[in-house]
């Protein structure tokens, strides 16, 4: 069963020229500032001695990958809006998907991970030195990124094994696994099965750990005597609390509206809020209450 698919059409972002220059626009200045922000905390963590410790190796990763995820969507959504094309390669909508479902799993792992930074640093404090050192975060991370490897090889795989004999228009603005499956001459959803099991399992799990991590946390926290303690661990974890909130809910608004006939213009605004807002506003969300990071900035 060999496609006859050899390229694919994304969804155009507006339909008049000047419609098509604002959103080319409005993406440019968001990735800018995302490269900016991002890239300000690669700098500062490589450069300064200070922030060589655990919870700013963590956010170098979560940087590193923040900058791919937008990097793999925003480009070339960008490139057809200057050229005033829709196209993209059989081979550039794999790796497009591939890189997306790498990243996005990746940066999920990388914050429960970060979680658990959290957690030894203020729940086991005197035990912190030997539960994350150096070696145990090179795993941690190496983890993180294996895992969101392994869950983009399933899918890609899965999705791009089917044959594809219909129409090429990708409803998104990108390649995305559901718009793909809408292709698909085959019963597309029985060879997901064993994708979705292990996707579904691995957020669940990394979600639980998440809750129960900062279920201690709060506990720790509130049973400190003074209000000045309270407020130094509040502080510690709530850019944390406040970057998985917004991948959590961006990435649940996604779920929930899947691609629909009813309203299809919604579809590229909740693919927008969960692809691109996070890497954007992470760097912002760390720099805010954090006058270490801010010092060194």
């Amino acid at each position: 069963n060999r496609s006859s698919v050899s390229e694919f059409l994304l969804l155009a972002l507006a339909n008049t020229c000047e419609l098509q220059l604002l959103h080319l626009a409005l993406f440019l200045g968001i990735y800018l500032a995302a490269l900016l922000g991002n890239g300000l905390i690669l700098s500062a963590v490589a450069c300064h001695h200070r922030l060589h410790t655990p919870m700013y190796f963590f956010l170098l990763n979560l940087a590193l990958l923040d900058l791919g995820c937008i990097s793999a969507t925003l480009p070339k959504a960008m490139a057809n809006a200057l050229w005033n094309t829709r196209a993209i390669s059989y081979q550039g909508c794999a790796a497009q998907l591939f890189l997306f479902a790498f990243l996005v799993g990746a940066e999920y792992s990388l914050l429960t991970v970060m979680a658990y930074d959290r957690y030894t640093a203020i729940c086991k404090p005197l035990h912190y030195g030997s539960l994350v050192g150096s070696r145990a975060c090179a795993q941690m991370a190496a983890a993180a990124w294996g895992s969101g490897f392994l869950n983009a090889v399933l899918h890609t795989a899965n999705t791009f094994s089917l044959p594809f004999c219909q129409d090429n228009a990708v409803d998104q603005f990108f390649c995305e696994i559901p718009y793909i499956l809408k292709l698909s001459c085959s019963d597309a959803y029985l060879r997901e099965v064993g994708a979705l099991v292990f996707s579904v399992s691995l957020v669940l799990g990394c979600f639980f750990f998440i809750v129960l991590s900062y279920v201690e946390i709060f506990r720790a926290v509130l049973s400190i005597p003074s209000e000045q303690g309270k407020h130094k661990g509040f502080s510690t974890c709530l850019p944390h609390m406040a970057v998985v909130s917004l991948f959590v809910s961006t990435g649940m608004s996604a779920s929930v509206k899947r691609p629909s006939n009813s309203f299809p213009s919604l579809d590229p605004v909740v693919s927008f809020l969960y692809s691109v807002v996070p890497p954007a506003f992470n760097p912002v969300i760390y720099s805010m209450r954090n006058q270490e990071f801010k010092d060194v900035i």
